[in-house]
């Protein structure tokens, strides 16, 4: 049982993110290390929140009182993500200064790389890595020993955990996207508007273990979105009209 919850959380929280490495990433060098690097800065970022972590917390005498304590979670979860975001920008200009020289690796010789694609692929090396670090306690953990809820705790706790590393993943995914965009036309209400996205997807987990009051919420986001990461990226309601019209095209002349 403990391994049939090992791997359906992992499938979970995983799978899509893996399967979008694997069609559009795996295939190009150049990605791959944009994509790598991209994991690397989200490290970076958690490397120095948990520096500021562990110096309110030795500040406070080990924050033994729980009222305290609640609160340097609190700071810690929004000070992380506003840090993640600061990241996210550095890494942009980064990318963005250091787009001529990547081009000149690329296997597409005089075509520059596009900013919308190193957003994606910057945005998804965030969400892995996120993802891996908010997952692989709780994987570890579920192949046992030990029995989930026994003392009246939710027995969902794994499979939401999941669910909402699932999120978090696409989420850093499109909010990449998303906010490119806005530095990249100098929108900076679309780069406001992501951090405060962030944060509220951040306080929205700190209601857990009321599921029924973060999960909703957190996917009702994603899928906003991913909706706006879509039309950010070039997307149009006349390209998925043709995408669908050929698809049936396809499957009439194939039968």
């Amino acid at each position: 049982m403990t391994l049939a919850v090992f791997f359906g959380c992992a499938f979970i929280a995983f799978g899509p993110a893996f399967a979008l490495f694997v069609f559009t990433i795996v295939k190009d060098p150049l990605r791959i290390i944009i994509l790598i690097a991209g994991a690397f800065f989200w490290l970076l970022s958690l490397l120095l929140s948990s520096l500021v972590w562990f110096i309110a917390v030795k500040a406070s005498n080990g924050a033994q009182d729980p009222t305290l304590h609640r609160g340097l979670l609190i700071f810690g979860v929004f000070f992380s993500v506003l840090l993640q975001e600061v990241f996210r920008f550095a890494y942009y200009r980064l990318l963005r200064k250091a787009n001529e020289g990547l081009a000149a690796i690329s296997d597409e010789d005089g075509l520059d790389i596009s900013v919308r694609q190193m957003a994606y692929v910057a945005g998804l090396g965030f969400g892995i890595m996120s993802g891996a670090f908010s997952m692989i306690n709780i994987l570890s953990d579920s192949l046992g020993p030990g029995t989930v809820g026994i003392f009246g705790d939710s027995q969902y706790y794994f499979i939401t955990a999941a669910l909402m590393t699932l999120a978090l993943t696409l989420l850093h995914t499109f909010w990449g996207v998303v906010f490119f965009e806005g530095c990249e036309k100098s929108r900076w209400w679309v780069i406001a508007a992501v951090v405060a996205l962030h944060l509220l997807v951040a306080g929205l987990s700190l209601l857990n273990p009321l599921y029924e009051g973060s999960l909703p919420p957190v996917y009702g986001i994603m899928l906003l979105m991913g909706v706006w990461a879509f039309f950010s990226s070039g997307g149009s309601l006349h390209n998925l009209s043709a995408l669908c019209t050929r698809r049936k095209a396809e499957g009439e002349s194939s039968q």
